[in-house]
């Protein structure tokens, strides 16, 4: 049974020049991973550009991904869309694929009202058998879940969980005191180290992508009972999670794999590539990351 905690990166989605699906890339950064320590994946998610590809193309994303992985880690999948009729149809197909689990985000453009989000939940929910996270991103959606809403949806059997991706610790807070214990994760990089003093069971971490071991760490240590470990770990993560900035919103991380020589390639336009003096700073950046002993030399480009 699906348990969610630990760190799930949140998966990019690697394309070639063509803007098409980049499988032995998909297929290595599965293991790249995996073989950083962390504890689950998460594709398909924001960090995925769910947004930009057809149902199709999400399906074999997710038969990739499941096929790599091999059981070695649960496999979760992003099944977000804006009507509750494609939410269940997307789940239903990750179902298929053999995935782990489902996050779903809320809907974005239109404005739901509490009740219209609980049924939305509700009725994706009982249309599968699969544990269900819900997940909140108000700054990129416009919708915010209330703490009484999430409260309401953990009463249900196979909703198990929230991404709580605000960067609001006080909702966070809420989210953990209204639900039961181990129901929230962290979706803010920034604050993983801060949501497991809160109470929360993991975080699903964009970062994660490029440094899996170190994010591992924050929560590995914590486990540990390490917290000064715990805390230097988040401390070092700290300038990838600021470098986000560089450039909109996927295509950082995709351009930091690529520095790295993990193909990530571009994201899906109209996002384009952050410029040349982005490029090297995001390059000192994973110089000072990732030098740690037994690492590589970061490659020029």
């Amino acid at each position: 049974m699906f348990r969610p905690l630990g760190i799930l990166p949140a998966m990019v989605t690697p394309l070639d020049g063509d803007q098409a699906l980049n499988e032995p890339a998909l297929r290595a950064l599965v293991n790249h991973l995996i073989a950083g320590g962390i504890h689950g994946l998460f594709a398909l998610g924001s960090q995925g550009e769910f947004w930009a590809f057809d149902a199709a193309e999400k399906q074999r994303i997710l038969e990739l991904v499941v096929e790599e992985t091999a059981g070695r880690v649960p496999v979760c999948a992003g099944t977000a869309a804006l009507t509750t009729r494609e939410a269940i149809s997307l789940t239903r197909m990750a179902e298929r694929v053999g995935v782990d689990a489902v996050s779903v985000l809320t809907p974005f453009f239109v404005s739901p009202t509490p009740q219209e989000l609980y049924n939305h939940y509700a009725a994706i929910a009982e249309a599968t058998s699969l544990p269900v996270i819900l997940y909140n991103n108000p700054g990129r959606t416009g919708v915010r879940l209330p703490p009484a809403t999430v409260a309401q949806l953990a009463g249900i059997k196979n909703v198990v969980a929230i991404k709580d991706s605000s960067g609001d610790l006080g909702l966070t807070a809420e989210y953990v005191r209204a639900a039961p214990a181990g129901f929230v994760l962290m979706g803010n990089d920034a604050l993983i180290l801060a949501g497991l003093l809160y109470g929360c069971a993991g975080a699903i971490a964009a970062t994660a992508n490029v440094v899996p071991r170190l994010v591992a760490d924050i929560y590995d240590c914590f486990q540990a009972g390490d917290l000064a470990g715990a805390r230097a770990a988040q401390e070092r993560l700290a300038p990838l999670r600021q470098a986000f900035t560089l450039g909109t919103f996927p295509v950082v991380i995709k351009e930091a794999l690529d520095l790295m020589g993990l193909a990530a390639g571009p994201a899906r336009r109209p996002v384009g590539p952050i410029s040349e003096p982005a490029r090297e700073e995001l390059r000192q950046v994973l110089r000072e990351l990732i030098h740690l002993p037994g690492s590589q030399e970061l490659p020029g480009r």
